[in-house]
């Protein structure tokens, strides 16, 4: 079970997310969200992967991000199409010695959704299936998990969209052979941008010991 944290930057945050042993920690780099990261932290992740969420950025933009935050993901979140992300992955390679994985967020509205996901098989790392919203970022609200037992992509993919405190038991009924991990972020905070700490420890060691055995 892979379990990510989204909408990081406050430095001793970072420090103490980190510590509960999750295994990525995300960064938003688009300018609407209350969690974007006006300035590079005091201290990023050594032991978690770092994931920086892109809304709509040329790609030069998120080569740029990457290589000044030394990111392990890219998480796009806009209308990022197939021509994008070929072209992102070309400057990604010739920038980089490693290449970050790339994950797509998809808003699960229906069950035709989840089956147009399948379109990224072979092109992406993982899929973020989450809430439908009007515009950009998360909504806080979690959608109908079991549209997805119709997904038969070959993309592994992470859960996200109003998972709280109030998740676990969900969290640990839902199956499915692609279901990699999931992607925490408001409903485990105190403010925007700052996670809770007495609520989210408990539950990533809940979720983690559950999943894990």
């Amino acid at each position: 079970m892979v379990i990510k944290v989204c909408g990081m930057r406050d430095a001793r945050n970072i420090r103490d997310v980190e510590a509960l042993v999750v295994d990525i920690l995300g960064f938003i780099f688009w300018p609407g969200s209350k969690r974007y990261v006006v300035e590079r932290p005091d201290y990023l992740p050594v032991n978690a992967k770092r994931a920086g969420v892109f809304v709509n950025a040329s790609p030069n933009e998120v080569v740029q991000k990457v290589k000044d935050y030394g990111m392990h993901y890219v998480q796009l979140h806009g209308g990022e199409d197939l021509a994008y992300v070929t072209s992102l992955k070309k400057q990604l390679a010739d920038s980089m010695d490693k290449m970050p994985r790339i994950v797509r967020a998809v808003h699960v509205a229906s069950r035709s959704k989840v089956h147009e996901a399948m379109m990224w098989d072979g092109i992406i790392d993982g899929i973020l299936f989450e809430t439908p919203t009007t515009g950009y970022g998360g909504s806080g609200e979690s959608f109908d998990w079991n549209l997805l037992s119709s997904y038969r992509g070959n993309t592994p993919f992470f859960l996200t969209g109003g998972i709280g405190p109030q998740s676990l038991q969900a969290l640990l009924e839902f199956e499915h052979p692609q279901w990699i991990g999931v992607d925490l972020n408001s409903r485990f905070e105190s403010s925007p941008g700052i996670k809770d700490i007495a609520l989210l420890k408990p539950f990533v060691e809940a979720l983690r010991a559950e999943k894990n055995a």
